[in-house]
């Protein structure tokens, strides 16, 4: 069974994109994708994804925010910070346990290398 990844991002073809990228490794699933946080919470407690990603400018809640409400809801869970401003966001938040990653907005080739180390099968 695939793994399940809910995708919250305001921008419609980040999403398009990512579940392209996705679609080629055939072992997960975009169950689910939010136009902002309030809305991710909501499809998160729904679909319970295996793995999140969140853009850090959204609507409503951002990505941080919405991290800190799942961690609460789903300790387990990994989440991927998207964001245009990687490196300045990891200084800033490199203490913030509820992200377990912080990758450039738009660098899917690597997004999609850590979707794997992060859901890689337990051994």
């Amino acid at each position: 069974m695939p793994k399940t990844i809910l995708l919250a991002d305001d921008s419609p073809v980040i999403g398009q994109t990512l579940y392209r990228a996705l679609a080629t490794e055939g072992s997960y699933d975009l169950c689910a994708q939010a136009a902002d946080g309030s809305e991710a919470i909501s499809l998160a407690k729904q679909y319970k994804p295996d793995l999140v990603i969140l853009d850090l400018a959204m609507p409503k809640m951002n990505g941080l925010e919405t991290a800190r409400e799942l961690k609460k809801i789903m300790p387990t869970v990994p989440i991927i910070l998207l964001t245009l401003h990687a490196s300045t966001v990891k200084e800033l938040f490199a203490e913030d346990s509820c992200v377990d990653l912080v990758i450039p907005k738009g660098d899917f080739a690597r997004l999609v290398e850590h979707v794997r180390a992060l859901l890689l099968p337990a051994s």
